[in-house]
């Protein structure tokens, strides 16, 4: 068996994906759950402080999981050889996911234990993460070397996704 050079065996290895695209797909991934997850949680009008702490929990269990998920799926998806601990790197990759939703847990949690009021905390978490889409957006095309304008249209368009959320939450109620 000849030996690889090093563009095979670094084309043999599983991609690893760098901070900034890890960053911005788990962002905007997580953000975009966040919003879904707060119309879902909040659409039969469930708004004492033990709602919102438990739509706070959930939250954050179905960040894990999702977070799990997509690690795993990556994991699992590389055709290449695996070395020993890719697993876990793949599982710990998906650290922005995660980390985009704490902001929202925060906002249920502090609902729910009476920092602010529990009715109505969803409008601010909208707002919230309809903002962290488009920073999202703006601050990784701006990493990327694109103009201005462009990046605020990047930005604009991620935070169209959480609009959209929001939107099909007012239709379908």
């Amino acid at each position: 068996m000849a030996d690889m050079t090093d563009a095979e065996a670094a084309a043999s290895r599983p991609h690893r994906h760098d901070t900034r695209e890890a960053v911005l797909f788990g962002g905007v991934y997580g953000s975009v759950l966040a919003c879904s997850m707060v119309a879902a949680l909040t659409q039969y009008g469930h708004t004492s402080r033990d709602s919102r702490r438990y739509d706070a929990a959930w939250l954050l269990v179905t960040a894990l999981a999702s977070a799990l998920a997509h690690g795993y799926a990556h994991y699992i998806a590389e055709r290449a050889p695996h070395r020993r601990g890719d697993a876990l790197r793949s599982l710990a990759d998906e650290w922005p996911l995660v980390t985009a939703v704490l902001p929202t847990v925060a906002l249920l949690a502090g609902a729910g234990w009476g920092w602010w009021p529990a009715n109505g905390v969803e409008y601010p978490a909208f707002v919230l993460n309809i903002t962290l889409l488009f920073t999202l957006g703006l601050v990784t095309a701006r990493w990327s070397r694109r103009p201005w304008l462009t990046a605020v249209a990047v930005g604009v368009v991620d935070a169209m996704l959480g609009v959209v959320v929001v939107v099909a939450n007012a239709v379908i109620k």
